[in-house]
């Protein structure tokens, strides 16, 4: 199977045609967010929700696996006039290319899940604290059980095809959360959360640095 950079890589125009509308979930939690001197968009893809952490930063570093999808997210970002603050890195979510505390405000929305083992995402978890470092907030989210599409109590490994315009499928790996796992991987990292919730099949928690 495909390493997951090299699968988003393969879809980047595709899932960014398809995929180009913040969640509401991420609107409620920046509104009456900022203005902040930095934030960071931890597998920010096509950079969705980039663009809402520009309104309030000064600087956003966008953070993603995928060399294919940041060359949209940026150019997505000069169109819509925040170029000039917005920084794509290419980096692994595992061992972040970035200093501690560097961000006031943070997002980690969707790409926990495609990580694996579990030792490794909850080692990105404490990396996305110590990049929020104890001032800085952040939201993580991860795909549950509870999403209408699933059948099962527990947290599970799988595999979730996209499918290309062709027809063509390609796999992906997601770790499907159950809530109380969820809980207990960000309880166990250097993550402190400040409030959990679920919402449209998935797991939130609203947390701070270290």
């Amino acid at each position: 199977m495909e390493r997951i950079y090299e699968v988003y890589d393969r879809i980047a125009d595709h899932f960014a045609a398809t995929r180009a509308t913040p969640w509401p979930e991420v609107t409620s939690f920046l509104a009456n967010r900022g203005p902040v001197a930095c934030a960071v968009d931890v597998g920010c893809g096509n950079g969705r929700h980039s663009e809402l952490l520009a309104e309030r930063a000064g600087q956003v570093v966008g953070v993603d696996a995928s060399g294919e999808l940041l060359v949209v997210a940026r150019a997505d970002a000069v169109e819509a006039g925040y170029g000039g603050i917005f920084a794509p890195i290419r980096g692994d979510a595992g061992t972040l290319p970035l200093a501690d505390a560097v961000a006031d405000l943070g997002l980690y929305v969707a790409t926990l899940h495609h990580l694996r083992p579990r030792a490794r995402r909850r080692g990105s978890l404490d990396e996305f604290a110590r990049v929020l470092g104890p001032d800085g907030l952040g939201l993580v989210s991860v795909w549950s059980v509870t999403h209408d599409r699933f059948d099962a109590a527990e947290g599970f490994d799988t595999i979730v095809p996209w499918t290309l315009p062709d027809g063509e499928q390609v796999p992906r790996f997601y770790h499907i959360y159950d809530p109380a796992e969820f809980s207990a991987d960000i309880s166990a990292s250097a993550c402190r959360a400040i409030d959990r919730f679920e919402s449209s099949g998935n797991c939130y928690a609203v947390v701070r640095g270290a």
